[in-house]
């Protein structure tokens, strides 16, 4: 992966070439930014154009002075005393990296076969990590570690990582992926170097949709719209059988059955959704919570607010006008909390449950 196979952010591209041209790279810095940005793709270009500056060039991913570090589950055949490290799954890792530097945390998961498991960094990988980057470099030049998602690593693991940056040994680099900086303890955040990457601009989107995928004009015009900026929703849009048809199918029962007050019928939905993993069960509540907002928005018929699929903008003909002022920040709460709660490993049934019955009472709110 190198800079000129990132897809937009020339600017961060170009500050991160000049921090290693004019030798003032830091120990350890962070690359923070929305889903589809193209963090991970920053991150594995960076630490090429640095390795390639040396004697040994890289092939693809695999260096002998290039390391990952990324969450993990636990599989059921260790033992409970077992930490699990990355190279427990560096066989799926290398997998999901062929296909390409834009991938997500439920693409991961998927790709471990994990259930409803929460991922993590354990203390184990912190002590591997260190007998990696303590001993000298294969090649005698730089040894470089990718953390990708280092807000999943346990109090533990953290507190080993800060001492490896905080004594960190010559010529090391740790290059952090965070989606959600906030998550890490404040010791980590103030030893690194911070650089936030914004959504891909959709100049630079729709002329990879053209250019990679071969899409017409019209129709990367259409999924830049959709996509605002992510990569990864763009090919979901592509994929004609993404789970957002799925949600959407979903998505309309609820409507349906929750404005006839159906009882019978709400808790039969509320009992499937409930068997979906709690990882797909938190993306279809994002999805409902961007379905209210686009069915507010249409009703201010400004089409460059709308950004829908044809099958959601024509359900949205005649739903629109039961989302308005009065119930629309109830509906963001609801599925805002019960984002939450399933993020907590809540009763599923119980929660979703517990949203039908308040959505049937916020349809008839005005």
């Amino acid at each position: 992966m190198t800079f000129d196979e990132i897809i937009g952010q020339h600017d961060m591209q170009e500050r991160l070439r000049t921090l290693v041209d004019e030798n003032r790279l830091p120990h350890a810095l962070m690359l923070c930014g929305p889903d589809g940005c193209g963090k991970m793709a920053m991150a594995i270009a960076l630490a090429t154009y640095i390795l390639d500056k040396g004697t040994y060039k890289v092939r693809g991913t695999e260096h002998p002075d290039l390391h990952f570090t990324f969450p993990t589950i636990k599989l059921k055949k260790w033992n409970s005393e077992y930490k699990p490290i990355s190279d427990d799954f560096i066989e799926q890792w290398r997998e999901l990296l062929k296909d390409g530097p834009y991938f997500n945390l439920a693409q991961w998961m998927e790709k471990m076969g994990a259930e409803n498991q929460q991922p993590l960094i354990t203390v184990g990988e912190a002590s591997e990590l260190i007998k990696r980057m303590m001993v000298k470099s294969n090649q005698g030049g730089w040894k470089i570690c990718i953390i990708w998602l280092p807000e999943k690593m346990n109090q533990e693991c953290a507190n080993k990582i800060l001492k490896l940056i905080e004594e960190p040994a010559p010529m090391t680099l740790f290059i952090m992926v965070c989606r959600e900086p906030e998550q890490l303890i404040d010791t980590i955040r103030s030893r690194v170097q911070r650089y936030d990457m914004k959504r891909i601009d959709d100049e630079d989107l729709m002329k990879a949709l053209m250019e990679r995928r071969g899409l017409e004009s019209s129709d990367a015009t259409l999924i830049t719209r959709m996509a605002g900026g992510n990569w990864l929703k763009a090919l979901e849009e592509l994929n004609a059988g993404n789970e957002n048809h799925l949600f959407f199918d979903y998505f309309v029962t609820l409507m349906r059955k929750a404005y006839m007050r159906d009882v019978h019928d709400l808790k039969r939905w509320s009992e499937s959704v409930a068997t979906l993993g709690r990882e797909q069960q938190k993306r279809m509540m994002t999805y409902f919570l961007r379905m209210f907002r686009e069915a507010f928005m249409y009703n201010f018929h400004i089409q460059e607010l709308s950004y829908m699929t044809q099958d959601e903008e024509q359900f949205c003909q005649k739903f629109a006008r039961f989302v308005n002022e009065g119930n629309i920040i109830g509906f963001q709460e609801v599925f805002q909390r019960a984002l939450r709660d399933i993020g907590q490993n809540a009763n599923p049934k119980i929660v979703f449950f517990d949203i039908t019955m308040q959505v049937a009472v916020l349809l008839h709110t005005t």
